[in-house]
């Protein structure tokens, strides 16, 4: 997957469950509710989980159930929305080209599955 270049700079990643997935068909940007604070090493491993999602066919519902909003020690930096039904992802952020804004990712891939369950472990039991 493509990340925008300010990804080098993210210091943290704020994991988003997503409340009210359909909004996201044409919103200005991510809304749910944090489901955890990932910093340093777990930050940068689920960036790189990310950027290693292939391509894929993209379906039609785009329903994310989960997003991430990346930060610097200052600013929000891009935001994330997932869908893994039908393998879209939508990101938000300053200074991105049309490529970047829609893109699709393989929700079948190991990369895809672990950043899952990384997901789904924020959850409480």
């Amino acid at each position: 997957m493509l990340l925008p270049l300010s990804q080098g700079k993210t210091e943290l990643i704020e994991v988003v469950r997503i409340t009210d997935p359909a909004r996201h068909l044409s919103s200005e940007d991510l809304a749910g509710d944090t489901a955890a604070i990932w910093e340093g090493d777990q930050a940068q491993q689920a960036l790189s989980l990310i950027a290693d999602l292939p391509g894929s066919e993209l379906y039609r519902c785009f329903l994310p159930g989960w997003g991430i909003r990346a930060h610097n020690s200052t600013d929000q930096l891009f935001e994330i929305a997932f869908c893994f039904r039908c393998h879209g992802a939508r990101v938000w952020g300053p200074d991105l080209s049309v490529e970047q804004r829609g893109q699709t990712f393989d929700a079948e891939s190991p990369a895809a599955l672990e950043l899952l369950r990384r997901f789904r472990s924020c959850l409480p039991d």
